[in-house]
């Protein structure tokens, strides 16, 4: 079991979270595909603060391990609507994604007809420290958004692009709905959904 404490993000913990989550996020299949390779890590570092500061803490509910240096967990929630701040940053997602953005458009219109119409808690994103694995962090940072999500009476959503994920996933109680190819040569992505409790 971790000994790091997990609790909800505060402002403080934004850049050791950013880190965290761009060192997990510098070698997955999806990021690789929807983002520019030039510069790379400092693009995702710039997409995982913009998502956190601007969607994820301001209208969804977001844990960290060790202040954020451990592990991420960001949900957006049926409670808060941040469509108008997504539709902001837009313009700003096209330019972090670069020579990518078509690409990252054509995943976006390829998973969402497999996303959920009805209320549901949707993890964003969740990662842990290449240097922390293999710790429990991640199903720990994970185990809130799910409690409250059940409390709640919704189902979880998420999608993932590697198997191994899959396969955690699924003994956290989701269930694959869905296995898509994503165009332009973009990695095999799976959404998984956890039924209301």
């Amino acid at each position: 079991m971790p000994t790091s404490p997990i609790r909800p993000a505060a402002p403080a913990d934004l850049p050791a979270a950013v880190r965290t989550l761009t060192r997990a996020f510098a070698g997955y299949p999806f990021t690789r595909h929807i983002v520019a390779a030039d510069g790379h890590e400092e693009r995702l570092a710039r997409f995982q603060e913009l998502y956190l500061a601007r969607v994820a803490m301001p209208f969804g509910r977001v844990w960290v391990a060790d202040e954020g240096r451990g592990a991420v967990a960001a949900w957006t929630t049926p409670d808060g609507d941040p469509g108008a701040a997504v539709g902001e940053l837009g313009p700003l997602v096209g330019e972090i994604a670069g020579d990518r953005a078509a690409a990252f458009e054509a995943a976006e219109r390829a998973l969402e007809p497999y996303r959920p119409t009805e209320p549901v808690w949707f993890l964003a994103t969740v990662g842990v420290d290449p240097g922390r694995q293999g710790q429990g962090l991640g199903r720990a940072v994970l185990e809130p958004g799910l409690e409250a999500a059940a409390r709640a009476g919704y189902p979880a959503f998420l999608e993932t692009s590697t198997e191994r994920n899959v396969r955690f996933y699924e003994r956290l109680g989701f269930a694959v709905t869905a296995e898509v190819a994503l165009p332009d040569g973009g990695p095999r992505t799976w959404c998984l959904c956890r039924k209301a409790a």
